[in-house]
């Protein structure tokens, strides 16, 4: 019985001494890598120091007139419709000339008579019958309606209205028949060898960041997902008293083959300045802000693995896709997009290649691969 205790005792022994052996050897195992967070990232780039302007217009002729009569009356004809096409000097629209006609009749019968008077006052004078102010008296009469003569003959040129110029009549403003006063609006008409443009208006803390040359990108409805570039050709020096604003007109550089006057077009207009670029980002890059600090994560590409470095950065203004940055990072480095919610500093990350192209309305976000 002394030998069967003793050997389960050896026994025992040996086998926590196995154990501490077999651990001992499991310790020297080192301890697994944790996995990199599979995230997208975008580069950076330069932009402009002034945020875009994004504001509404609409699309006119860059020269229009509002036709009307000389003289009031009563509209005879209106020859053209809205739309049409018409050359220059061709008939738009006339009044009744009777009344007209007869100033002009009798402005001529008056114009006659004082002549017939000054020559027979010449004759007199000569004769010694009428005195020198007296003959003086009807050369002033003559000339007088002479003068009015003339005026009622230019009246009756401007009874008629004529194209100034080729061009579209935009808008018929007046029915036949109606009666008119005088300089009242009868026809819209725009000019059609100056082309379109696109008139809007901006507000005092925009207007002062345009100028003259300043590019911009129009929209509209009737011309879906086509961008058309434009210039800003004229910039106003005074606000609009009605309103405020600050009127502005914008060219066409390429215009499309089909324009009418009254589309509705959305401006995009990128100001320039004197000031250094500043650093741009895509949106979805910011994890956290207060006011105008923030945070991104930046791909740090010397080490192996990659890892993911948390950067405070201060945002000077955010447009419709992208932040600007004025501090915090460069032109040119990664900066995480999607994942970076859920990374923390220097965490190992791997980078997704993007399989699609970017928009084109995105130049900022252009994603590596």
């Amino acid at each position: 019985m002394k030998k069967s205790g003793t050997f389960a005792g050896a026994l025992v022994i040996a086998l926590v001494f196995c154990l501490a052996l077999l651990t001992a050897c499991g310790g020297n195992d080192a301890p697994e890598a944790p996995k990199p967070t599979p995230v997208r990232v975008a580069s950076s780039s330069n932009g402009p120091a002034v945020p875009p302007i994004d504001t509404n217009g609409v699309v006119t002729t860059k020269h229009e007139m509002r036709l009307s009569f000389k003289v009031g009356g009563v509209v005879r004809r209106i020859h053209v419709q809205a739309g049409d096409v018409v050359k220059q000097g061709q008939r738009l629209a006339e009044i009744e000339l009777t009344e007209v006609g007869a100033q002009v009749e009798q402005a001529r019968q008056m114009a006659d008579k004082a002549a017939r008077d000054l020559v027979r006052g010449e004759n007199l004078y000569a004769d010694q019958v009428i005195s020198l102010e007296q003959l003086q008296d009807l050369r002033t009469q003559a000339a007088m309606s002479q003068a009015q003569f003339k005026s009622a003959q230019f009246n009756l040129g401007y009874s008629v209205i004529t194209a100034p110029r080729d061009g579209t009549v935009l808008r018929k403003l007046v029915e036949e028949r109606e009666l008119v006063p005088a300089g009242a609006p009868v026809l819209l008409f725009g000019e059609s060898g100056r082309g379109f443009v696109v008139r809007a208006a901006l507000a005092d803390r925009e207007i002062v960041h345009v100028k003259i040359g300043d590019k911009g990108q129009v929209r509209m409805d009737a011309f879906p997902g086509q961008a058309m570039t434009g210039t800003i050709v004229e910039v106003a020096s005074a606000a609009d008293e009605r309103s405020g604003m600050f009127p502005i007109e914008v060219r066409f550089d390429t215009p499309p083959p089909r324009l009418v006057s009254g589309l509705v077009a959305r401006l995009s207009l990128a100001p320039t300045s004197d000031a250094p670029p500043l650093t741009y980002v895509p949106m979805s890059a910011l994890v956290e802000g207060d006011g105008d600090r923030a945070s991104v994560f930046v791909v740090d590409g010397e080490t192996t693995p990659l890892k993911a470095v948390r950067r405070d950065v201060r945002v000077a203004f955010i447009t419709a896709d992208s932040i600007a940055l004025e501090s915090g990072i460069v032109a040119g480095e990664s900066v995480v997009t999607d994942g970076a919610l859920f990374l923390e500093n220097g965490e190992p990350v791997e980078i997704v290649r993007e399989a699609t192209k970017q928009a084109d309305n995105a130049p900022v976000t252009v994603t590596e691969g």
